[in-house]
């Protein structure tokens, strides 16, 4: 009998216990009935993504994804390759879920696999039980006991929130491993410090975090190159993922695409299907920062037919995610809703309900693009009508959506407070968030001051937030990681600078936030309501008729793209241009 045969007399004996059908077999995994029924009578070949899918479908404690021949015994990372044949070249890489984990017994192997078989599936919750039972399994062993440490600190944990467990876990780990001096301990003490880095830069303590991701970042890449090669392609993948993550509010988004795309690599060398799609990511969002749209655009493409592959929910989410934020930048509203308001509540609930990644991250997800999905149409009223305004944990975009919907007082009462907070926002962290942040609350105070020039109970903070804008002015502005686009921090300074009448400074920065956004017709548009408001302000001469040009431009895309408030500011300063 040949091993695809044996595996499908497994799966069917498997699914017959389990009093399962084809079909319903099918639905469960996301293959076809037809590839099924093949790989059951032995016809197609036993993929190691099938089997991941089957073991956790049918609840196999590994023993289907055993019966998988491992991919070769020679690691690419050990072997590096020589020029390829053309023939090589055009076939597909193969990628394996991970790494065989070491020898530490088949009792803790079976375990990390079903670990593994669970995670690639989605099921978060369920692959950390598997873990941490492998954990319990390896008392004594300290390299076997970090191994599991490192597979539980994957799991996702909501920004903000603190993990209590996980620090103290790997904490833990890294103490059980002093005096250690072998080559696999050190790699595992990379893993664990990367981790905990992270962990830490998500919770109060960020600094701290970001401060051990940069040493641990170092300490990796100082590794002579035999040293680095040994610690294995998977554990250079966890290291780099996390001190990316661990330096995400701390490091320019230029010096954080430099990481992503050393993930991208090492990913590539790995042949992890996990880390490749990290890396995916993790590079899409990187060049969106950096200002790189259609570089992330080609990206995305690669993270669909990794997402195709995987066919898990989460992939699914992550795919259709990146998918609705493009379709923001460009216009695609229609398209956009059909995600926000349809198949994505499905998708969040059926996660919530499986306790598959933390609650919060998918909604505040959902309602962040819904959100900005309302203020492109000029809908923002309808965030407070629906109650969606009272679960925003957003603060500044809860600022702008007040000033937007003439809710004025509260709109400059919230203003003052997170300025009083953040100490004129100089605790604010100088990269990540904050650069979404301050671009929002720049917008919403220069809406303000054009409202009521002299309202004193307006406090003068045109120059703090323009020092944080300062450093970004190459760069879009991206919330959430990522959620929304919202354009170039350029534009914000420009703003500022209008409000305090210096039109020809802002013209200067609405320049160079055109040459980010040129493939956004939203944000064109109101970049030429911005630049028309800029001239009608300016008393050189032809300033008024460039202003008309304008402004007849972007009411024209305002009113294809069903901008509505757009539109109206278009109309109603039309008139002051003759």
């Amino acid at each position: 009998m040949t091993p695809d045969e044996r595996f499908g007399d497994a799966l069917r004996g498997r699914r017959e216990a389990a009093n399962l059908s084809l079909s319903g077999l099918a639905a469960l995994t996301h293959y076809g009935k037809g590839h099924l029924n093949g790989v059951e009578n032995g016809h197609r070949p036993a993929a190691r993504e099938l089997a991941l899918r089957c073991d956790v479908a049918l609840d196999a404690e590994g023993e289907l994804l055993a019966l998988v021949p491992p991919l070769s015994p020679h690691p690419s990372h050990l072997f590096p390759p020589s020029q390829p044949s053309r023939a090589a070249a055009q076939r597909r890489p193969v990628l394996a879920e991970a790494e065989s984990p070491p020898e530490y017994g088949a009792e803790f192997d079976r375990l990390i696999r079903g670990g593994d078989a669970r995670y690639a599936a989605g099921a978060m919750r369920e692959a950390d039980r598997w873990y941490l039972a492998a954990y319990r399994t390896a008392a004594g062993d300290a390299r076997a006991q970090a191994y599991a440490v490192v597979r539980c600190a994957r799991r996702w944990s909501d920004p903000g929130q603190a993990d209590r467990e996980l620090p103290h876990l790997l904490r833990g780990a890294l103490a059980a491993l002093d005096g250690d001096a072998s080559p696999a301990a050190d790699g595992l003490r990379l893993q664990l410090n990367a981790h905990l880095a992270k962990k830490l830069s998500m919770a109060a303590d960020s600094e701290r975090g970001a401060r051990q991701a940069a040493r641990t970042l170092r300490e990796l890449r100082g590794l002579p190159p035999e040293r680095r090669l040994s610690l294995g392609a998977e554990a250079r993948c966890e290291v780099l993922t996390e001190c990316r993550w661990g330096l995400y509010d701390f490091a320019p988004a230029a010096e954080l695409l430099t990481v992503s795309e050393e993930l991208q690599d090492a990913a590539a060398r790995a042949r992890s299907a996990h880390f490749h799609g990290e890396a995916l990511v993790a590079l899409a969002v990187d060049q969106l920062r950096a200002g790189r749209v259609d570089s992330a655009l080609a990206t995305v493409e690669r993270h669909r037919a990794h997402a195709a592959r995987r066919r898990s929910a989460l992939t699914t989410w992550q795919q259709s995610t990146l998918d609705t934020l493009l379709d923001l930048w460009r216009g695609r509203f229609e398209e956009a809703a059909d995600w926000i308001f349809g198949e994505s509540r499905a998708i969040v609930e059926r996660l919530e309900a499986d306790l598959t990644v933390p609650a919060d991250t998918l909604r505040r997800t959902r309602l962040g693009q819904a959100y900005w999905l309302l203020r492109e149409q000029g809908r923002v009223g309808e965030l407070f009508d629906s109650g969606l305004a009272d679960g925003m944990a957003w603060r500044a975009g809860l600022i702008l959506a007040l000033c937007e919907t003439a809710r004025y007082d509260r709109a400059r009462d919230q203003l003052a407070a997170f300025a009083q907070d953040t100490k004129g926002f100089t605790t604010l962290p100088p990269h990540g968030w904050s650069v979404p942040t301050v671009t929002l609350l720049a917008e919403a105070y220069t809406k303000l001051a054009q409202r009521a020039p002299a309202d004193s109970q307006l406090p003068p903070l045109s120059i703090q937030l323009g020092e944080r804008l300062a450093p970004h002015t190459s760069e879009l502005a991206l919330a959430g990681r990522p959620t929304v686009l919202l354009g170039p921090a350029s534009r914000a300074s420009g703003l500022l600078a209008l409000a305090e009448n210096e039109p020809a400074r802002a013209l200067h920065h609405f320049w160079h936030a055109a040459r980010l956004a040129r493939s956004s017709p939203p944000l064109m548009a109101r970049l030429r309501l911005d630049e028309a408001r800029a001239h009608l302000h300016t008393p050189a001469p032809g300033s008024r008729r460039t202003a008309t040009t304008l402004l007849t431009t972007a009411l024209r895309s305002a009113e294809d793209l069903g901008m509505a408030t757009v539109a109206q500011e278009c109309s109603a300063l039309l008139p002051q241009t003759t």
